[in-house]
Formats: C-alpha cells, structure tokens, sequence
C-alpha cells in the first residue's frame, strides 16, 4: 500500500465543530488515523478533552458554541495560532428538535436555527475566505435527509437542513474556480448521542437490523468524499441504514 493510501491526510490540518462525540469526532479519529492534525471545537471541554484523549497525532481542543456569530472566523484563527495552518473544515455542530410545531417550545426552535443555520454559515464563511486566498481546501457540512424531503415529525429540523442545503449548494457556484471543495453529508438515523442511543445492546440489534448506522459509517462516507481527486467534488452524498423507509 502507498504511502498517501495509509496515510491520506498526511500534512493535513482539519478543524471540526461538534467534534466532542457522535459522527465529528468519528471523522477526527479517521482523519488522525490518516496522519492529520485535528482541531477539536465544541461547547463541552470535558467532552473535548475526553474526545482528545482518543486520537493519536497531533490534536488540540477549542471551547466554542457556533450560534456566537463570532464563532467562524474564532475556528480558523485558532487552527492558524495551534498548527499554522488549516486545510479542511467541517461544519458538524447542530441540535435536534422533534415535535409537533403547535407544542414546539419557539425558544428552543430559535436556538436549533441559530445552531444549525446561523452555526453552519459562521463556519462556513470563515473556512470559505480562509481556504480561497490559499486556493485550496475542503468544506464538509453535516446535513441530513432530512433536509432532502420534509420529515412530518420534525419539521423545525428539518426545515433547518433544507436551509443548509440550499446553503452548501449556492456557496458552492460561489467557490468555482477557487480550488475549494464544499459538500454535505445527509445521513438517516444514527445511533449516536444527538439520537440519544446510550442502550449498547438495542444500538447493536438496530444497526444489525439496518434500523441505524454508527457514527463511523458516515465518517466513511465523509473520509471518501474529502479523498477524492482534486477534479472531482461531491456536493451531496444521502447515506442511510438499508431498512430506513424515509
């Protein structure tokens, strides 16, 4: 095996939001297995620090909640202060919010829009004129099918992840030319805390069941999207348990 196949993000710096647990910190353990440096950003240190702890290579942590509009352009300046440099972000941090809408509390749904919304098109800003005056680089976005098709139960939610896509999609035919890469990743169910799957043993039965995926699955997924060749992009990649109906 060559040495860019083992070690495909070898020199490569990543910045991930919501890389405390779940699919961000799934994809920082991929990408530090392939020889990259991670910064860590989440609103919990414990959980930063206990996520660290997991990867191997060179890794630093960032106490960062991306509803502060400051929290973009705070990412990419931490990334060049810790490692001189930054090569791919990912816009991972968001919230969940099922429901009726006539029971919704509107102060939870304005958070989940400043998280999920405000939060991505903070990061996404700062990585955007960061990673265009270097002329290279990758965004990845976590979105949802859920922002594929309207999902009745939750439609706050899901209201959120059709606003990023329709984000990723334009920011996209901004970046042509620019030798910078953005493109979103939209699971179905994954088992993971924003799930609130803690019973190990049900996780085990459902994903046998193709009823859910791991986190890993979709940082694969996300693993193959940020190593394609530099001509390629992938704008939208739908990833989902093969027994999942929606």
């Amino acid at each position: 095996m060559s040495s860019s196949a083992s070690a495909p993000f070898s020199g490569k710096v990543a910045a991930i939001t919501g890389g405390g647990s779940g699919i961000g910190l799934a994809l920082a353990q991929s990408i530090a297995r392939g020889g990259g440096s991670v910064l860590l950003a989440g609103r919990s240190l414990d959980k930063l620090r206990t996520a660290a702890a997991t990867l191997r290579g060179p890794v630093e942590v960032l106490t960062l909640d991306v509803s502060d509009p400051g929290s973009g352009k705070t990412l990419v300046a931490t990334a060049i202060e810790r490692f001189a440099q930054l090569d791919i972000v990912v816009a991972n941090a968001g919230v969940y919010l099922p429901g009726d809408v006539r029971e919704i509390d509107p102060v939870a749904a304005d958070a989940l829009v400043r998280s999920n919304v405000s939060g991505v098109i903070a990061t996404v800003a700062a990585a955007a004129a960061h990673l265009a005056a270097q002329g290279t680089g990758d965004i990845l976005v976590t979105s949802s099918v859920s922002g594929h098709q309207a999902i009745h139960w939750e439609p706050v939610y899901s209201a959120s992840k059709h606003a990023v896509q329709a984000f990723v999609r334009g920011v996209r035919r901004q970046l042509v030319g620019s030798g910078v890469r953005i493109g979103a990743v939209a699971p179905g169910v994954v088992l993971n805390d924003l799930w609130n799957a803690t019973d190990e043993r049900q996780r085990e039965a459902d994903v046998a069941a193709g009823l859910g995926m791991y986190s890993e699955d979709v940082a694969e997924a996300m693993v193959f999207m940020l190593t394609r060749p530099r001509h390629v992009q992938i704008r939208d990649l739908v990833i989902l348990p093969v027994n999942q109906e929606i």
